[in-house]
């Protein structure tokens, strides 16, 4: 197979995967009762851990009044608490309850089991190249996220 061939079944198959992962992501927030914004937020917080409202905002994307409003969901929902920070008492972190992380383990957990099975059976060669595409990826996707955010303000 030529390399153009390759590097577009590769986009096709980046493809299917956004598009199946988007299913999960659709599937999870209807588990959890929450919408998609706010999906992102919990995302955001399990992977980074406990954030200010403005931290959460800026890595979800949102602004601080949105990301005001789904804190505030997800607090009605169970799954979001708000801290007063024990080094800095001005500061308040956004943490996760422990129904989130339960269903969290519930939702992904077997996801995330499966996926580190299948990344076991490649070399570390081949995970460097694995890791190098996707930081690539996400790079790309962050430039265009950002385009399409500039383009929606000018018009």
């Amino acid at each position: 197979m030529s390399k153009e061939l390759r590097a577009g079944a590769i986009a096709r198959a980046v493809q299917e995967l956004q598009d199946a992962t988007d299913l999960i992501d659709e599937l999870a927030a209807r588990r959890l009762g929450v919408n998609r914004t706010d999906l992102r937020c919990l995302s955001r917080l399990t992977a980074r851990g406990p954030l200010t409202a403005s931290e959460l905002a800026a890595a979800a994307g949102l602004t601080g009044g949105a990301a005001t409003t789904a804190i505030d969901r997800l607090e009605r929902a169970g799954l979001a608490r708000r801290v007063r920070d024990e080094a800095d008492r001005r500061r308040v972190l956004v943490h996760l309850t422990d129904q989130a992380d339960l269903l969290s383990q519930e939702i992904w957990g077997p996801i995330v089991t499966d996926a580190l099975a299948e990344l076991r059976r490649f070399t570390i060669a081949e995970l460097e190249v694995i890791e190098t595409f996707l930081q690539r990826a996400l790079d790309n996707q962050t430039h265009h996220a950002a385009r399409l955010r500039s383009q929606a303000r000018s018009t």
